[in-house]
């Protein structure tokens, strides 16, 4: 049988429409990505102390954890300039409006920094917060 033509293969399934699930974090239940998302500070405290094994929800929650405390340094540092700066008399008003300014854009850069982390743990990539993931790095090889 010269003449019959070659079978051609079968065509491959079509993909599926329900994506595949996420790997569950051990100790919480919850995958792996959306424990990683935590609220800053008391977030990733509850989830660093709920969660035992998982690499990827422990480095976040650390992360989250040094994140949330300098949100609330700076906040103490602004408070204390705020107090000492704005009573004086003829410059206090200048003082105001540029530590408005500052916190203004603090705040926007807090805020952003923290919509790029909960972005990066829900697509499941290891992103590190500049100078603040890396110690939340060296304390995850200490412990």
């Amino acid at each position: 049988m010269p003449d019959q033509e070659p079978i051609p293969p079968p065509p491959p399934p079509p993909p599926s429409a329900e994506p595949e699930p996420a790997p569950k974090s051990t100790s919480t239940g919850l995958p792996s990505n959306v424990a990683a998302a935590c609220i800053p500070l008391i977030g990733g405290i509850i989830f660093y102390i709920l969660e035992k094994h998982d690499s990827f929800v422990r480095f976040y929650a650390m992360q989250s954890i040094i994140f949330g405390g300098a949100w609330i340094l700076f906040a103490v540092v602004y408070s204390v300039a705020h107090m000492i700066l704005t009573p004086i008399p003829a410059i206090g008003l200048f003082f105001a409006i540029v530590l408005w300014v500052i916190w203004a854009l603090v705040g926007l850069a807090f805020l952003v920094l923290f919509i790029v982390t909960v972005v990066k743990a829900f697509t499941g990539v290891r992103w590190e917060i500049p100078y603040i993931g890396p110690m939340a790095r060296q304390q995850m090889e200490k412990a």
